[in-house]
């Protein structure tokens, strides 16, 4: 298949706003950020550089825009008022790098918390170890919504359960949302930090646990990343095994949603059946990589099998699948909770730049197994699609990716065997992108390699970057009850948000 195309084109800071402008107005989605310090050997000098990522297709291309700014004093212009993406990467830059954005419209801290210390920049070469964290320098700015009846409802950031810390703050008034606002990034781990210096073989185990239940997609990424940084040629049959491994991923991750979705409307017992659905699938994953969560499966340069599951049990699965959501959507109470709750529009899903089943059933059609495949799906992947862009959307979304999941592993699955497959790097261009449709939507993750070798950067996305955003709108006019089933429909990562 026809390989990808990226290009590179630097420009100077006044610049930017303009090309960035072109580009976007060309269609190219604004995929990552990253900043990058680069030393004194480096070409140019002592800098730091940021790159913007442009990526569309299909043909699959992608376009870099290097800006290098003065390393003690990093300044850039604001792109927030073109791209609302871009306005968080930039706040994130701000907080970990120190980089300073001009005119932007919500200057405020995005990582870091009110008991981080002031002027410490953890991504910064000079940086340091993590100092002690000091007292609030006070409340985190929320806004606050006044009137008669209007009241306020806090919720985490511990929860009662296992999910991650994140605090939700409603602006109520009777049990009509308002207004909520999401407050994430309560445990920073250091990801991008942690791949410095690392061999590529020692990132791997890193990126596979960004986020526990997108093991294959994050892998996957990085890999590919990896690869086209150290010009490696990966094998058809590697390739079509780390495809139907994506798929396998994407069904287990899917199916504990619907059943999730049930319960969260009373009906426990399509619950328990999507959970044996579930443990069913854990266990094939078990027997294919040697781990429930398919870790061990994508390695650098190919892929690592213990076996290949058997089709005709994924067909069955998916019978069994399908008969737990034609028993939910032909239940009235069921589909009357999720027709018409928590509404997110294609407008609003375009401006935010929402991906995977949340831009979906709002009635865009991105998928990078269609714009930036790695290898050739035979038959292609059917995009499911819906415009009424509420719980019931993203509900049969999921149904209907499941489908799709089950008629690609089975097409992928006649002709690979147990054992492993992979190649030898051959030399690069020592940077690279790796982009994946996980079971969330598309995961970004570029990687630059030192001489040595070793990782110098390694920047990975994950879609729930670009989607939490949209929860708090789609929430907007539904009730207080609405939430956990809302949230649910949505199942973004606080791990991979929170690097």
């Amino acid at each position: 298949m026809p390989a990808a195309t990226r290009t590179v084109q630097e420009t100077g800071p006044a610049d930017l706003p303009a090309v960035a402008a072109g580009l976007l107005a060309e269609g190219r989605r604004l995929a990552l950020v990253a900043a990058h310090h680069d030393d004194a050997a480096a070409p140019g000098g002592r800098a730091l550089r940021v790159v913007y990522l442009f990526v569309s297709g299909p043909p699959d291309t992608r376009l870099e825009v290097h800006v290098r700014l003065d390393a003690d004093r990093p300044e850039l212009p604001t792109l927030a008022h073109r791209s609302f993406a871009a306005g968080r990467f930039e706040r994130e830059m701000h907080d970990l790098h120190g980089v300073r954005v001009q005119d932007h419209p919500l200057p405020r801290r995005l990582v870091r918390h009110f008991h981080w210390p002031r002027g410490w920049y953890p991504m910064r070469p000079d940086a340091g170890p993590p100092p002690a964290f000091g007292a609030q320098e006070g409340p985190y700015p929320f806004l606050e919504v006044e009137g008669d009846g209007v009241y306020e409802i806090p919720v985490g950031p511990v929860h009662a359960g296992l999910i991650e810390p994140g605090h939700f703050r409603f602006s109520v008034v009777g049990e009509t949302i308002l207004k909520l606002k999401a407050r994430l990034w309560f445990v920073h781990k250091g990801i991008e930090k942690l791949f410095e210096g690392r061999t590529v073989e020692r990132g791997l185990p890193l990126a596979e646990r960004i986020s526990g239940d997108t093991a294959v997609g994050h892998a996957l990424a990085y890999c590919l990343a990896v690869e086209e940084a150290t010009g490696t040629e990966v094998p058809g049959e590697a390739q079509r095994a780390r495809a139907m491994l994506l798929e396998l991923e994407r069904m287990y991750n899917h199916v504990t949603d619907l059943g999730a979705l049930c319960n969260d409307v009373g009906h426990s017992v399509l619950n328990s059946h999507a959970l044996r659905i579930r443990e069913q699938l854990l266990r094939v994953n078990e027997t294919v990589t040697g781990h429930r969560l398919l870790r061990g499966g994508v390695v650098v340069g190919g892929a690592r099998l213990e076996s290949v599951p058997e089709p005709g049990l994924l067909r069955a699965v998916r019978e069994d699948i399908r008969e737990v959501a034609a028993l939910a959507l032909g239940h009235s109470t069921v589909r009357d909770r999720f027709t018409g709750t928590a509404v997110l529009g294609a407008d609003v899903a375009r401006d935010l730049g929402c991906l995977g089943y949340v831009a979906r059933a709002a009635g865009l059609t991105d998928d990078a197994r269609i714009a930036h495949p790695f290898t050739v799906y035979d038959p292609a992947p059917d995009v499911a699609v819906r415009t009424t862009g509420d719980v019931l959307a993203r509900f049969q979304i999921r149904a209907e990716e499941i489908d799709t999941a089950v008629d690609l592993a089975t097409a992928l699955a006649p002709g690979l065997r147990p054992g492993t497959v992979r190649a030898d790097p051959a030399g690069g261009p020592r940077s690279g992108v790796g982009i994946v449709e996980g079971w969330r939507g598309t995961i970004t993750t570029r990687v630059e390699l030192a001489a040595d070798g070793t990782l110098a950067r390694v920047k990975p996305v994950d879609p729930s970057f670009f989607n939490w955003p949209a929860l708090p709108l789609a929430l907007a006019d539904t009730i207080v009850p609405d939430f956990p089933l809302t949230n649910k429909s949505f199942n973004l990562s606080y791990a991979g948000n929170d690097l």
